[in-house]
């Protein structure tokens, strides 16, 4: 078991003290690949105290928070940790995922501009072959990650945005590592790219199956091979 180490700054305005105490450690958390090993990170409440330059209580309360949200877990006697999900959470998280996602590709072809949806293309300008997708795969993860943000922020609709806020970031350390996996990050540039020909084409079935199969696809990949989870 290691003690996480969060990348935080104290805290300066009083006035928004428990929101800004909340978003730090959120964002600290959720920076962190949470399964590259299978050690657990707990959440020293005096050292974030110290780190921050506050009390424990306002930590305390940020913690009930996250904890709410899914990013935190206490043990009862051994105090707090970053939350891993079990393969069955994930499981439901891409069944999800793959639903809104989809919803907001069938969106993308009936709201965005052609000069919104040309920035996915873009996007990927960088990795036009297998080998610049491996020669630079943390970009590319990263990329990847910026993509499928992109299509909810280019649905034009706020609420599918805020539903998954907290689904992506959940996400987001799956992905990471799953990304370098069984040559998934060639397949992935592939998928992307007839992604946004289905877009740029405004063929709204098209996109929303090819959006929901990638992401499906990520599933199959996790419920065969991934036993990091367990």
């Amino acid at each position: 078991m290691a003690v996480a180490h969060l990348s935080l700054k104290p805290v300066e305005n009083p006035a928004a003290l428990k929101d800004r105490i909340h978003e730090q450690l959120k964002t600290a958390i959720t920076s962190m690949n949470v399964y590259a090993n299978v050690e657990e990170h707990r959440l020293d409440e005096r050292q974030l105290s110290e780190e921050l330059g506050v009390s424990r209580t306002p930590i305390r309360e940020a913690l009930c928070r996250l904890e709410n949200e899914g990013f935190v877990h206490t043990i009862p006697r051994r105090g707090a940790f970053v939350a891993r999900k079990t393969k069955k959470e994930v499981l439901e998280m891409v069944t999800v995922w793959a639903a809104l996602e989809s919803m907001a590709a069938r969106l993308i072809t009936e709201n965005a501009t052609d000069v919104q949806i040309a920035t996915l293309r873009e996007m990927f300008s960088t990795f036009g072959e297998n080998g610049a997708v491996q020669a630079h795969i943390d970009e590319y993860s990263d990329t990847n990650i910026a993509f499928h943000q992109a299509l909810f922020r280019l649905s034009r609709c706020d609420l599918l945005s805020s539903l998954t806020e907290n689904l992506f970031l959940h996400m987001r350390s799956i992905r990471m590592r799953t990304i370098v996996e069984k040559d998934r990050a060639a397949r992935s540039i592939i998928d992307h790219m007839h992604i946004i020909e289905a877009l740029e084409a405004r063929d709204t079935e098209l996109a929303e199956g090819l959006v929901r199969r990638h992401t499906l696809d990520l599933g199959k990949h996790i419920e065969e091979y991934v036993d990091w989870l367990d």
